[in-house]
């Protein structure tokens, strides 16, 4: 086997040329440093005058992080004249805790763990009846640190909202992808009316909106698109 080659040994010439390369330096420094400095040109550039006068900040209804970051139930719909408060809400205060809003799914822990995991923050929730005809409205607002949760919720209740049988839907007006729903087959048991419902789910920022209706009798397009149209209108 050969022997690898070694390591070529430095000679007279490589030491000789790095002399010559100190020494050529030494002799640029000397030869600066007896010449006048040179006048470098100036950096200045036209000063730009402030503008005067104070900016005014945005009021609540144009900043609308100001309206979503304050007291969610003033962003509800108001409560018709003429309309009771609905019997289920009972004494609440218009506002919903995780396991309260859990439970309004058929599959409560389900949701509950779903909900911890999408970072939901808070729930606001209104509701009247005005004779056979009930209305609930919820506002759902979640975190968002980690992805758009809103619009993932307000695309799983459409989801289910299509999957109903014999039922329109229609765009909401004024949103990216809200829709709203009529469900012609009614809800039906021994010894009760039956019952139809119709909804509507959107979302804006942060929020995601529910808008429930149900009556004995067939609700129409109109009813549900204007409660959806005007509830968003809010946000």
């Amino acid at each position: 086997m050969s022997e690898a080659p070694r390591p070529r040994r430095r000679g007279r010439t490589t030491l000789l040329i790095a002399a010559a390369a100190v020494l050529g330096t030494c002799t640029g420094f000397l030869v600066q440093a007896d010449r006048e400095p040179t006048r470098l040109p100036s950096l200045s550039q036209p000063v730009v005058k402030q503008a005067k006068g104070e900016v005014e900040p945005l009021s609540a209804a144009q900043d609308r992080h100001v309206k979503v970051d304050g007291d969610l139930r003033k962003l509800l719909l108001k409560k018709p004249s003429g309309a009771k408060k609905a019997d289920w809400l009972g004494d609440s205060d218009g506002w919903m805790s995780l396991a309260s809003y859990a439970d309004a799914f058929e599959k409560p822990g389900g949701a509950f763990g779903d909900l911890v995991h999408d970072e939901f923050r808070r729930a606001a929730v209104t509701g009247w009846e005005s004779g056979d005809v009930s209305v609930t409205i919820r506002l759902i607002q979640y975190r968002q640190e980690e992805y758009a949760a809103a619009d993932r919720a307000a695309g799983d209740a459409q989801y289910w909202a299509e999957d109903e049988d014999d039922t329109d839907s229609w765009v909401v007006p004024g949103t990216e992808d809200g829709m709203a729903y009529v469900h012609n087959e009614p809800e039906t048991e021994p010894g009760y009316l039956p019952l139809y419902s119709a909804e509507a789910h959107a979302w804006r920022g942060d929020i995601a909106v529910e808008v429930w209706v149900y009556d004995t009798k067939p609700i129409t397009k109109k009813k549900i698109m204007d409660l959806a149209e005007r509830q968003m209108e809010r946000l």
